[in-house]
């Protein structure tokens, strides 16, 4: 058996990773379209109706996003009449993000998202939770190495 090219892009975990991840982006912005949301805004969302209301700091810890990429955003969002950003009562430094009625009603349309997009895949739960748990195995050995020094 010849040796593989650990250069060849089809073995590079990152090209199947990105490629992987707007394919399935592209499979959500049909669904996510007519509800006004990018899928960066869906992501928000899903994280606002699970826990709001929460800070703009909670919200970038949440999903691992950058607090300036973060902001655009959450204006969009506020434009679009979803959520409300407001300074908080106890802290003037940070911003508290609220869904507003607009923003709760979404969630009746959203939550039909999930099951639409397994028949679009037209793959087993079962083998979408196993692709999940790998991911979430992935993500954490990511955030480590990112932590580690270079020597």
């Amino acid at each position: 058996m010849a040796d593989r090219d650990p250069l060849a892009l089809e073995e590079q975990v990152c090209f199947a990773l990105s490629v992987a991840a707007r394919s399935v982006v592209a499979v959500y912005r049909p669904l996510l379209e007519p509800m006004g949301l990018t899928h960066p805004q869906y992501l928000v969302m899903l994280a606002l109706w699970q826990y709001a209301p929460l800070s703009v700091r909670e919200l970038s810890r949440l999903l691992q996003l950058d607090p300036g990429t973060l902001s655009p955003l959450l204006k969009r969002l506020e434009a679009t009449g979803y959520v409300h950003r407001e300074r908080a009562a106890a802290d003037e430094r940070s911003l508290a993000v609220t869904l507003t009625a607009a923003g709760e009603a979404l969630r009746a349309q959203a939550e039909q998202i999930p099951a639409a997009i397994v028949e679009r895949l037209g793959l087993p739960v079962a083998e979408l939770r196993q692709l999940h748990a790998a991911l979430t195995t992935v993500i954490a050995a990511a955030n480590r190495a990112e932590a580690v020094p270079l020597s």
